[in-house]
């Protein structure tokens, strides 16, 4: 046999066994199965194949293939010790051969002796202290061989190598591939590994200038600095160089280009070591200089080193776990493959494959044992400081890693001296932290396996996890709601009944995914005590319905049915069913019938409307897709099918209930009306429909059953339907009856002769009348005239019947409403117009005498008519018609003047005035503000659209800061809406609401407090004029010139000389609104003003301070501490509530760039229950400053203390706390983390966890709690602002 060959090409890194043969008189090599001789002590050889592709790593490719002839044997090893010293060059690169392209041949370069291998952790101390690089190697003694009869200079390869050596990977090109995360990591960390592999010293560097780039570092590190410094002193004068005029890094670059680079730099570690995995990661010199750096690196006080060493070096743990897990995966192997071979009997035993088998067991462990160093040092070196940093990503980072760990290596990491950090950090105070700790506990939830290891950490931990329901950070509780599912389905125990208890109520939130979680977990547990042996949905329902009872939360069923609705909508959809329990005579209780059928007419709307209930939008307007359009539309037919036939039966059966009678009649809402014509048997159930709803309104009185039959009324007689005539037909002879009984009774009651029963029936008749008259035209009936008759003769008598009175004034708006609604679609004579101008000053008459009376049902109805009325007749309303001139009917001055007083008198009162008792306080509270909020928002109609001029807006904006949490939203939008009739005049009123204010508070005696309230209410106001000086220019100098006349006029007799000069304090708050060139001249306008003697006075000084530029002006505080209160002196007399309505106002409009957005966002109604911060402990000793380098949270003292604090707390509001920023610095610079470090362990504290390190608190999201409160349903629009003005 020929000699047989080896040979190495270097460029694909595989290895061939070459046989010569003869192929049409050419030399060629053909690749055989590769043979390596191993030899033994005693001389001996064994013949062992494919045993060098472990050698020389898992990614050699061994493979027959056919080589051209080669010109030279450059590649030809003559021995096996150069075929050993290659492969300890540690290379992991797989190449796969190019057909088009002819191999380049290469020359083995020089390669480092061999030294004693030492352990990870020692290497890190050592090389931590001095340079992360050692000095250069001495070259390889093994040196290729010159065939003999080939010159040397004719081999091409060193020329390349140089080449090659000049296209080396650098650190900007690794930056650049990473930043812009278009280039594949793997293929990146190839390209470094070549040029670490031809000088690891230039490699490493390469990599160390590239963390420092990515760390946003200008600075470079140098072969020079390495040799000659230290760790600390390198990381010293980077932080030097370091460019610290702008906070921003690479990290935490706004916009996607962070999120692109942090994806591509956890992408590049990773790679890093899966690339090294199998030589490189056991080196002794990569990884332990690139750990000791980084390391380093996340000790420094600057952030973005903190920030990206501590990412990186948690990435590459995380790389190194998971060799390690690999590495034990194959020493289990190697064991139980050496343990079998073993147990052979001696005769049958191969001594040789043992001694390989010992050998490769030894070289696994040391490898496990390298691995566990390196992963030990990075842990107590970052992980263990970091996880405590004041920075919130870095905490994230962190925890987010634990989690993968815990989960990649449970033998290791799944124990309780790791799960004690996931605990601790449940309790830290930024949300971004909670929600990674929440997301690694569901990870370790989800697998069985690890349950058991679990159990003291879920008894220990399982208080603050149910606390966390109530999380301020919406997404927080989402994931903790998942989480909770998890322990509840897979730990024995679950959770207790008690423990449910606080979670339920959830399902009422306004956040629609918190509200969706709490639904998944009520639908699981209902599930779950639901016997198999029932049929149907019915259990179902009959639990739902017991736990809406029970729940209390009564007239929110439609935000459960929303919160179940993703989980449970085959359920809620099961229509026949629901109808089959009301209609059976034996089944549910009356309770439980109501509650059904409530949850049925939730149930409807959802799947009519396909849209979440008001409250739950959050501010954006759902588009549906076509998929859930077409199920949409599905459901509304099946829902018409269904209810058409069976609403009449069920309207029979609860007829006499008006809360269930009322709740069925919005049905027919969401049906497909269009249904009711496409069949003959469909329109005979319309005509008992019909017939069902006029009886209901002849059999009720309440306003809540009218009320839903009016609205029905309105939707059957709307003409885009072909059956509307036979609707409106129904409904005529309705109200043909309703007038004929009224008209019985109207004689005795002008006479004033009718007794209670006709008394009744009356108002009965008219209620009845005034509810069908808001939907159907009643102009007809000629019912006005006889109303203002009956009004006028009840006020002058003072008989006032509340029902009678109410329902009068009703039919009477109404019918003049209509007439105006008439009056535009015809063309009416002007004798029709006059008398029914004439009409419409008799009812206002009425209307403001009604003001006065006792009777608050009265008056506040009165009070909203009127406003509707006078916008309605109007001058803007009729300026599209100028046929309707006629008809403008503006308020009197003695109607201006009584608007106004209502406002005062019955508005802005205090509550503790208003005569409410001590039952149903609460409810009664809140409808009472409702009222409030719609008499308000009349009366601001009224200025908006110009029936009452800007001055009367006065008395609305001096009380936007006292009543700002009741009205605050609607004085905001009628302030910015003014600005668009005239800016000036607008501006002017707020000045005039300001000095009215001012002559109110100090009017006895000057105080300090109620100063700064019209401070307060000055500043809020100056905030409403916008950032754009130009634009606001006129209007900012017409409060400031009205502003110092004020401060300077003329005293009356008996009034102390210049009384208002403390006003120009409460002008200051204006100043800073205005531009350089008006500064001036408001100055110079000053010194006219003021009197000589004035002008030393030390609010004089402090206004004059803030006309000068901010720049050289004093700070706002200092003005404020300067400024002394002028003594008790005698102020101009407090305006009366009741005035006369002041001038006209300037209708010059200034509309240029002014844009309104209205708009009442709905509040959060889950609160926060998060644990309150610990006792703060001062420290005598004075402790060195430090950066935010280490902070988070404070940990509980004992047991008992980690559960203290995050029990779950009960549903009631809670006052906010707040701590002035001196304050807060201050304590929390004090405070010592030694106190806190006996906390319960799970096992041994790990060495250095228990530095005394400051607690700080950056951006610390617990400083406020807001109480639970429920979605409110008062409102039907999704901004309540848009229905009050609209």
């Amino acid at each position: 046999m020929t000699k047989e060959r080896f040979c190495i090409d270097q460029s694909s890194l595989e290895l061939r066994t070459l046989w010569p043969i003869n192929i049409q008189n050419s030399c060629a090599y053909v690749c055989a199965p590769l043979i390596v001789v191993a030899r033994s002590e005693r001389g001996k050889s064994t013949v062992r194949p494919e045993k060098t592709k472990k050698k020389l790593g898992s990614n050699i490719n061994l493979s027959l293939c056919l080589l051209p002839t080669m010109p030279s044997d450059d590649l030809v090893l003559d021995s096996f010790e150069e075929l050993d010293d290659f492969s300890d060059s540690g290379s992991d690169f797989e190449a796969t051969i190019k057909s088009s392209k002819q191999r380049k041949k290469a020359v083995l370069g020089p390669q480092p002796p061999k030294k004693p291998r030492l352990r990870a952790a020692s290497r890190l101390e050592s090389i931590s202290s001095r340079s992360p690089i050692p000095s250069t190697v001495e070259a390889s003694k093994h040196r290729q061989q010159v065939p003999r009869g080939i010159p040397r200079q004719a081999s091409p390869r060193p020329e390349r190598r140089v080449n090659e050596g000049n296209q080396d990977i650098s650190a900007e090109n690794i930056y650049d591939a990473v930043s812009s995360g278009k280039s594949a990591m793997v293929t990146i960390v190839d390209e470094w590994l070549e040029s670490y592999k031809r000088s690891r010293e230039v490699g490493l560097l390469v990599l160390i200038n590239f963390i420092v780039q990515s760390c946003g570092c200008k600075g470079v590190v140098s072969r020079e600095m390495i040799d000659s410094m230290q760790n600390a002193d390198i990381i010293g004068t980077l932080t030097k160089e370091f460019n610290e005029d702008s906070g921003n890094y690479p990290l935490c670059t706004p916009g996607l280009q962070q999120k692109r680079f942090k994806a591509g730099l956890c992408e590049f570690a990773q790679a890093l070591v899966r690339s090294c995995r199998n030589s490189l990661v056991f080196d002794e010199y990569l990884f332990p200089s690139l750990l000791s750096l980084l390391t380093g690196l996340s000790d420094s006080q600057v952030r973005a080193f903190r920030h990206t060493s501590t990412l990186l070096a948690m990435k590459l743990m995380t790389g190194l776990v998971e060799v390690a897990v690999m590495v034990s995966v194959q020493l289990q192997t190697t064991q139980r493959q050496y343990d079998m071979e073993n147990s052979k009997r001696a005769q049958h035993r191969a001594s040789d494959r043992l001694e390989e088998l010992q050998a490769n067991i030894s070289k696994l462990q040391e490898n496990r044992e390298e691995l566990s160093s390196m992963i030990n040092a990075t842990f107590r070196g970052v992980f263990v400081h970091r996880y405590r940093d004041r920075l919130p990503e870095i905490r994230a980072a962190c925890i987010e890693e634990l989690g993968v760990w815990q989960k990649t290596d449970p033998e290791d990491f799944l124990n309780d001296g790791y799960l004690k950090y996931l605990g601790w950090t449940l309790h830290d105070k930024q949300s971004p932290v909670r929600l990674q700790c929440v997301r690694a506990l569901q990870g370790l939830y989800q697998e069985k396996e690890f349950i058991g290891r679990l159990e003291l950490f879920t008894s220990r931990f399982k208080e603050r996890i149910l606390s966390m329901v109530l999380d301020k950070d919406q997404d927080v509780a989402v994931e903790v709601f998942s989480l909770l599912q998890q322990i509840q389905q897979r730990t024995e125990e679950g959770l207790k009944e008690e423990d449910c208890a606080h979670i339920y109520p959830l399902v009422y939130a306004s956040h629609r995914s918190l509200a969706s979680a709490a639904g998944s977990f009520l639908y699981n547990k209902l599930k779950s005590v639901i016997s198999s042996g029932n049929q149907g949905n019915v259990a179902f329902f009959e639990i739902l319905i017991s736990f809406y009872i029970q729940s209390e939360f009564h007239e929110h069923g439609t935000y459960l049915v929303d919160s179940l609705w993703g989980v449970a909508g085959s359920e809620l959809r099961d229509w026949e069913t629901m109808t089959t329990l009301l209609l059976q005579e034996s089944g549910l209780i009356y309770e439980e019938e109501g509650v059904l059928i409530e949850l049925m007419m939730c149930a409807i709307r959802q799947a009519a409307e396909a849209t979440p209930p008001v409250g739950r939008t959050q501010g954006k307007k759902m588009v549906l897709s076509m998929k859930d359009k077409k199920i949409q539309e599905q459901d509304k037919r099946r829902i018409t099918t269904h209810f058409v036939p069976l609403l009449p039966q069920l309207l029979t059966k609860y007829s006499a209930d008006a809360q269930k009678v009322s709740l069925l009649l919005k049905a027919p809402l969401y049906f497909d009306l269009e249904m009711y014509n496409s069949a003959q048997w469909l329109e005979k159930h319309l005509d008992l429909l019909l017939s069902q709803v006029c009886g209901i309104v002849e059999k009720h009185t309440e306003h809540i059953v009218l009320e839903a039959c009016a609205v029905l009324a309105s939707a059957l007689c709307s003409v885009r339907y072909t059956f509307s005539s036979r609707a409106h037909r129904a409904f005529s002879q309705l109200l043909d009856s309703l007038c004929e009984w009224f008209s019985a009774y109207l004689g005795d009651l002008l006479q004033g002769i009718a007794d209670e029963d006709e008394l009744y029936s009356a108002a009965s008749a008219l209620k009845r009348i005034a509810t069908l008259g808001s939907a159907i035209d009643p102009t007809g009936w000629k019912i006005l005239d006889p109303c203002i008759e009956l009004l006028r003769s009840r006020l002058e008598s003072g008989d006032l019947e509340k029902e009678l009175m109410v329902s009068a004034l009703r039919c009477a708006a109404y019918h003049l409403m209509w007439a105006k609604v008439n009056a535009v679609n015809s063309k009416p004579h002007e004798a029709e117009l006059k008398r029914l101008k004439k009409q419409v000053h008799s009812f206002t008459r009425v209307c403001q005498t009604c003001l006065s009376v006792n009777q608050p049902e009265i008056r506040n109805q009165a009070f909203e008519l009127l406003c509707d009325l006078l916008l309605l007749y109007s001058v803007t309303s009729v300026r599209s018609e100028p046929a309707l001139q006629s008809l403008v009917h503006p308020p009197s001055d003695s109607l201006r003047s009584e608007l106004a007083a209502f406002l005062l008198d019955y508005i802005f009162m205090d509550p503790e005035d208003a005569d409410l008792s001590a039952e149903d306080e609460e409810e009664m509270k809140i409808r009472l503000l409702q009222t409030k909020r719609s008499q308000l928002a009349g009366y601001c109609k009224l200025v908006i659209y110009e029936v009452l001029d800007l001055t009367a807006a006065t008395d609305v904006f001096k009380h936007y800061s006292k009543y700002f949490k009741d009205f605050g939203d609607i004085i905001k939008e009628t302030v910015s809406r003014s600005k668009l009739i005239n800016p000036v005049q607008s501006a002017k009123a707020v000045c005039l609401s300001l000095q009215q204010l001012f002559s109110e508070k100090l009017t006895e005696a000057h105080s300090r407090r109620n100063l700064l309230e019209i401070k307060d209410l000055a500043k809020r106001l100056a905030l409403s004029f916008g950032i754009d000086l130009n634009r606001i220019r006129k209007p900012v100098m017409a409060v400031h010139m009205d502003g110092v006349r004020f401060a300077f006029r003329k005293s009356k007799e008996g009034e102390e000389q210049h009384a208002n000069v403390t006003f120009l304090e409460i002008l200051s708050e204006f100043s800073s609104k205005l531009l350089q060139q008006d500064r001036v001249v408001l100055a110079a306008f000053l010194k006219s003003e003021c009197p000589g003697a004035v002008l030393s006075w030390p609010s004089v000084r402090m206004y004059q301070r803030s006309l000068e530029p901010r720049s050289s002006a004093k700070p706002r505080e200092q003005e404020e501490e300067e400024a002394v209160v002028v003594p008790s002196r005698e102020m101009p007399l407090a305006k009366r509530k009741r005035t006369a309505s002041q001038g006209s106002v300037d209708k010059e409009l200034w509309l240029d760039g002014s844009s309104i957005r209205s708009g009442l966002t709905t509040p959060a109604f889950t609160s926060t229950a998060l644990r309150r911060p610990a006792k703060q402990q001062a420290t005598t000793k004075p402790r060195a400053a430090q950066s935010d380098v280490e902070s988070v949270f404070d940990k509980p003292e004992s047991e008992d203390d980690l559960s203290s604090g995050s029990h779950m707390r009960k549903v009631k509001p809670s006052k906010r706390l707040r701590l002035s920023s001196n304050q807060t610095s201050a304590t929390l610079d004090q405070r010592d983390l030694d106190s806190h470090m006996n906390l319960l362990s799970l096992s041994q504290n790990e060495d250095g966890e228990g530095e005394g390190e400051e607690i700080e608190d950056d951006e610390s999201d617990l400083d406020s709690e807001s109480a639970y409160t429920l979605p409110s349903t008062r409102h039907t629009s999704v901004s309540a602002l848009d229905e009050l003005f609209d």
